[in-house]
């Protein structure tokens, strides 16, 4: 029996800019409100820095993106955070760079 390929119907976005189809998500905080996007490790082809340890974010390794809410996600605003750092920002904070 043969298969048939049918095209799949994909919703179209809504709402604000970055918070349409699950992209990126609201979140709040002591630190004020930021936009927040989970990043697979599939996904992730460059090496980042992260402000939380002041280490490297490897390719391959899944991570978040943050920026504030009132912003659009200009590139200047938008920080690379592993997982656990950006769970633990409210204790830890960002750390001064070193080098």
């Amino acid at each position: 029996m043969p298969r048939r390929n049918r095209a799949r119907r994909v919703e179209p976005r809504t709402g604000s800019p970055g918070f349409g189809a699950g992209w990126a998500r609201p979140e709040s905080g002591p630190d004020g409100d930021w936009v927040v996007r989970s990043v697979p490790g599939a996904q992730a082809t460059k090496i980042y820095r992260c402000p939380g340890c002041d280490h490297e974010i490897r390719p391959g390794v899944a991570h978040v993106v943050a920026w504030p809410a009132g912003e659009h996600g200009s590139v200047t605003d938008r920080r690379h955070w592993h997982q656990s750092c950006w769970k633990a920002r409210t204790r830890r904070g960002p750390t001064r760079r070193r080098w």
